[in-house]
């Protein structure tokens, strides 16, 4: 497996699939080719079908400023290893391709080219959590010992990075008030939410807590703030929400947070590499699933818990994500993936809850449910992988709403 810094990245919202990644390849082409009269990219599937929504174009154009770019958009179209795929040309002076670029979003900012041969560099010696927590008992040391021998102590200074960029994304959002861009004029709740928390006594606040910071990262996604995967843009406010809620209720110090974190990194890393952590390839259980699953590990390692019951909990935290279906509401990163940030993180916490009042036994292991994630999600229908072809996308337009602006987020 990669390094954590290819889990953990940090960039602009609303989506690591669809702005991050084709921002990468555009960057990349364009670096690649710089001379070119013109340039054209076809996007297909899943990123033609909810590109506009998830600011695509956007994207790929302040990659392209000042340069000549046409955008095709084929959602009903798809190239052969993933849904989010993208053909990039490189025009000459009669308007023909001179250079092409087959390439894939994959989910998380990560970029897929089936032409490079070269072997990203695998810091992992290990395929599974088995692995791991054999490894754990034979040394008789925790996952994040696990993570510092694979990733060197250099890893911790990138952690911190990303852990302060998770903090100022909160504090931007609690203090931000509004709607949402975007045709459904979502008005942010994450600073309400947090006030109404502040007023109720101890034990009371916790869900007002939990719900206020996660809903707070989500929306500055939404509105294109800078956040972190974790593992996605779309998933992004569960870990953080989590991790600031148990620091400020267990007076955590910033190096258990930041352990934490890589113990969490780790288990996001098995889905990535073992299943997927891409809507358009396997719904929102392989991103909410997943970050519930990364903080519930999270959760139990900062409130005292072994490594069996770490691996309990986040096996929990994808277990009951299972079949969690990626339908967002006008192809925009807001309904229902706003709301599923806050509910899995509060989900995070009462899965640490409940193996913490196990001894860690249980009867599925985490590697089983991450096989049994990839399953379901290659059975998902295609309507139901981040394509606002079906579910909530296809069943409710919001009072008030032009059906025409909700078409104008998608491409046939």
């Amino acid at each position: 497996m990669e390094s954590l810094r290819e889990l953990y990245r940090i960039g602009s919202g609303p989506s690591a699939s669809h702005t991050m990644g084709p921002k990468r390849a555009a960057e990349l082409f364009l670096a690649r080719n710089p001379n070119a009269p013109a340039y054209r990219v076809t996007l297909f599937g899943s990123l033609a079908a909810t590109g506009k929504g998830h600011l695509t174009d956007t994207a790929i154009q302040h990659a392209f400023a000042g340069h000549k770019l046409e955008i095709r958009w084929k959602a009903k179209e798809h190239l052969p290893l993933h849904p989010n795929g993208m053909l990039w040309e490189a025009l000459d002076d009669s308007g023909n391709a001179a250079v092409a670029w087959q390439v894939y979003s994959v989910g998380g900012g990560a970029l897929l080219d089936p032409d490079n041969k070269t072997e990203p560099s695998r810091l992992y010696p290990v395929k599974s959590m088995k692995e791991v927590m054999d490894w754990s008992k034979k040394n008789s040391s925790p996952i994040w010992k696990f993570v510092e021998q694979c990733e060197g102590k250099e890893i911790w200074e990138y952690l911190a990075i990303c852990w302060k960029t998770m903090q100022e994304a909160i504090e931007r959002g609690l203090e931000s008030y509004g709607v949402l861009p975007g045709s459904l004029k979502l008005r942010r709740k994450a600073h309400r939410h947090y006030q109404q928390a502040k007023g109720r006594p101890g034990p009371l606040q916790r869900t007002g807590l939990l719900t206020a910071y996660a809903l707070a990262v989500s929306e500055e996604n939404a509105s294109a703030g800078t956040v972190v995967t974790a593992p996605t843009c779309g998933a992004c406010g569960v870990v953080p929400a989590v991790l600031r809620y148990l620091k400020e209720t267990l007076n955590a110090d910033d190096r258990q947070v930041l352990r934490a974190m890589a113990t969490a990194g780790l288990i996001g890393n098995f889905v990535k590499h073992n299943a997927s952590i891409s809507g358009a390839a396997v719904g929102c259980q392989g991103e909410v699933g997943t970050a519930c699953s990364m903080a519930a590990a999270a959760a139990a390692q900062l409130m005292g818990g072994d490594v069996k019951q770490i691996e309990y909990a986040a096996e929990m935290g994808i277990e009951h994500h299972l079949g969690l279906t990626c339908d967002p509401v006008a192809g925009l990163v807001q309904i229902p993936c706003i709301e599923r940030n806050a509910v899995g993180a509060m989900r995070a916490v009462d899965c640490a809850d409940y193996a913490l009042l196990s001894d860690g036994d249980h009867e599925i292991p985490f590697d089983t449910v991450v096989r049994t994630m990839k399953a379901t999600g290659e059975d998902m229908q295609e309507r139901y992988r981040e394509t606002s072809e079906g579910g909530l996308a296809k069943m409710h337009i919001p009072e008030g709403v032009d059906p025409k602006s909700i078409e104008a987020n998608h491409c046939a």
